[in-house]
């Protein structure tokens, strides 16, 4: 039997004494099934809610009475992000910028309804998922009981004896490293089981949940080799057991509190007042279409006279009050666009700063890594808000065209009491606005997506097995 071996499994026996450790490794592995098992249920019960609410929202649009197309326009259409498997992993950003939103015309709303407005402040601290126990509890557990893995052979004098026979300081390292990996191992098995369960699902994707996989795999090496580390390099279990515990709190919890911050003061984002401040006042300047004299619809009103041979809107083969609902539309669905551009602008280079800061704390490229691969980064909540506004605008113009041909102008610029009437269009037309469907991204794209996390991870990967193979090549002369 290799010295390796031997050793590792004499570490592992002396967890087993440890009752403290094995009780502590007992409740963190039944918490990650636990997590694995309620963040699957929660997701699902969420899904089949959001679900039935689109249905029950896509009843009520085409139940609605006859009616004028525009009083439809202004009826509007609510819309729910359905969640992909793998948000039962990892939720994401879901809590946070919300999971429903109201489409209207002249109006581009934000997804309301984030779980974190409507609950208590704790879900702010993470909520109980694999992730979440992966990324923040794994990792002390695996301090606590591997802090004193060589530092206690120094402290007792055996370090000297082990090595004076023949074991060399690298078996000896490899071994400490071995026993805390089968451990790390047994910690992330509740978590492949949940991923078993995800496997099966319509919509689960291999490749993202590869690379997840691959990730949360180096995560755990990455600390066995940290705690391993700082063992061999202080003189006293205590002293490794307050720099772990040191460069947990760092690492884990403080960079990725700050690092927000930090982002936001580099890049501040525009409210959203501030912004419909901003697009009210460009509206003004766009032109008012109830003004004959104003300069951009007068020469649209030319263009269409033009276009058609006449001399009068009356004369008009088409309701000229849709043609110029149609052309508001387009006006307004620009303006939208710009400033929503601009506002990912802003969240896109806030996530440049953040991420940056993966190269201080692998703790946040972890979860760049692992909310890019399940689709609940900030890259999927705009996929679901430019679907979403594709999706208005076409319900709009679809609308505003119906005016246009349905709706004759006479009718629509009469006063009379059966005027009302007769601006109506038959209700099987809102049968034929076809329901809102979200395209989820490829498995290629969100792969693409989290390779950059996962490179950082692997990075601080081959840095501590660069700094344990020098480490332990230094055992044997510091134990003199």
């Amino acid at each position: 039997m290799s010295a390796v071996r031997l050793i590792a499994r004499d570490e592992l026996r002396l967890m087993r004494r440890n009752r403290v450790a094995v009780i502590a490794f007992a409740l963190l592995v039944l918490l990650t099934l636990i997590a694995a098992m309620t963040s699957w249920t929660h997701q699902q019960g969420v899904a089949d809610l959001r679900a039935r609410f689109q249905s029950e929202a896509d009843r009520a649009f085409d139940a609605q009475p006859d009616r004028h197309p525009h009083r439809v326009v202004h009826y509007g259409h609510f819309i729910f992000r359905p969640l992909g498997p793998l948000a039962a992993f990892d939720p994401g950003v879901d809590a946070f910028t919300g999971n429903s939103m109201f489409l209207e015309g002249h109006r581009q709303n934000t997804a309301n309804f984030g779980d974190v407005r409507q609950s208590s402040q704790l879900i702010r601290f993470g909520q109980l998922t694999p992730a979440f126990v992966l990324q923040i509890l794994a990792p002390l557990l695996l301090i606590f009981l591997g802090y004193g893995a060589l530092a206690r052979e120094r402290e007792r004098g055996t370090l000297r004896q082990l090595l004076a026979q023949g074991v060399s300081g690298r078996q000896l390292f490899a071994g400490k490293a071995v026993a805390l990996g089968l451990v790390a191992i047994l910690i992330g098995l509740p978590a492949m089981i949940g991923f078993a369960l995800i496997a099966g699902q319509p919509g689960a994707l291999a490749g993202p949940m590869a690379v997840i996989a691959l990730g949360y795999a180096a995560w755990l090496l990455l600390w066995t080799l940290v705690v391993v580390l700082v063992s061999a390099s202080v003189a006293r279990s205590r002293d490794a057991l307050l720099a772990l515990l040191a460069i947990w709190a760092v690492a884990v919890i403080l960079l990725p509190r700050i690092a927000p911050d930090i982002a936001g003061q580099a890049h501040p984002l525009t409210t959203r007042l501030e912004t419909d401040i901003a697009i009210q006042r460009d509206l003004r300047q766009l032109g008012d279409s109830h003004n004959a004299d104003d300069p951009f619809f007068a020469a649209f009103k030319q263009k269409i006279l033009d276009q058609y041979g006449v001399a009068r809107v009356e004369d008009l083969p088409v309701n000229y009050k849709g043609l110029l609902a149609i052309e508001g539309e387009k006006l307004t669905s620009r303006l939208f666009d710009r400033y929503a551009a601009n506002s990912f602008a802003t969240q896109s280079r806030q996530s440049t700063v953040m991420n940056g800061f993966g190269l201080l704390s692998p703790t946040i490229a972890l979860r760049h890594l692992s909310m890019a691969a399940a689709g609940t980064d900030l890259a999927g909540h705009r996929r679901f808000l430019d679907q979403a506004e594709a999706y208005r605008f076409d319900i709009v113009q679809r609308l505003n065209r119906l005016q246009a041909e349905a709706v004759s102008y006479a009718d629509d610029t009469a006063k009379d009491p059966g005027a009302d009437r007769r601006k109506r269009v038959a209700d099987s037309h809102w049968d034929r606005i076809p329901d809102f469907a979200f395209r989820p991204a490829s498995a290629t794209a969100l792969v693409g997506a989290a390779l950059p996390g996962l490179a950082i991870v692997i990075g601080w990967l081959f840095a501590a097995i660069a700094a344990a193979w020098f480490v332990s090549g230094r055992l044997q002369r510091n134990s003199k």
